[in-house]
């Protein structure tokens, strides 16, 4: 595994976790990159006390909670500027399987700008979630690629891989969602970007460990956003 593949891990009160994904991404031979958003519950002091302990892991400290894109925005400004030739998202929480990274990891090697792990091509699929919570992921998919115009399956994966190349190339700290609605906006910059995009199918599961920080203000202003921007394409290419 290349030394150079950072892991970017965002952190909001995962103290049950954040030890265990270490462990777990490091194991694979990848540097990791804590950015915890001043989590109350002592996540930030765990992720110091195992970056002292082992040079492959950095933690960057902001404040507070800000949001997902603004956390991954600051990974992927710090992996860049510290060499990182390929930087993966991934959540704390175990949804994303640390034995996948190799695969995102590959499918990039390959030649993909952006390999996402993904719940919806064929191979891919999600355990442990209840019906309206499935659902809820399938209908924001479909929305998503019909507003959008994209033909990525899973518009809304947390779970990916970019080259550094790439990923200078989406502009990604002018993105304007600020929750999960970040992973929409840099997967459909990519598609407008004409960048090569590969869906590695996972096996996504719900956490066992810690609060999801997933809601209802989240998931409307994702789809608020969505909305916006689809509607500015059909405008646009009605002149």
């Amino acid at each position: 595994m290349r030394a150079e593949a950072q892991v970017v891990v965002p952190t909001y009160n995962e103290a049950e976790n954040i030890a265990l994904i270490a462990e777990a991404v490091r194991s694979r031979g990848l540097s990791l990159l804590v950015v915890d958003d001043g989590s109350p519950d002592g996540t930030g002091e765990i992720a110091d006390r195992l970056a002292a302990a082992d040079p492959g892991i950095t933690v960057l400290h902001r404040a507070e909670k800000q949001g997902l894109g603004p956390a991954y925005i600051a990974g992927f400004e710090y992996a860049l500027d510290h060499g990182a030739a390929v930087i993966f998202e991934m959540d704390a929480d175990f949804s994303h399987d640390p034995a996948d990274l190799p695969r995102l990891l590959a499918a990039v090697d390959e030649g993909a700008d952006v390999a996402i792990g993904s719940r919806y091509t064929e191979g891919g699929g999600v355990e442990d979630w209840p019906w309206h919570r499935r659902l809820l992921s399938r209908g924001g998919n479909i929305y998503a690629r019909a507003m959008l115009r994209t033909s990525v399956n899973d518009m809304t994966a947390g779970f990916r891989a970019f080259s550094a190349a790439a990923l200078r190339k989406l502009d990604f700290a002018q993105c304007e969602a600020s929750g999960y609605g970040f992973q929409v906006e840099m997967a459909w910059r990519a598609s407008r970007k004409g960048l090569v995009i590969c869906e590695v199918p996972i096996i996504f599961r719900d956490r066992t460990r810690g609060k999801s920080k997933m809601g209802a203000r989240i998931a409307i202003e994702a789809m608020l956003l969505v909305t916006k921007w689809g509607l500015g394409n059909l405008l646009r290419s009605g002149r």
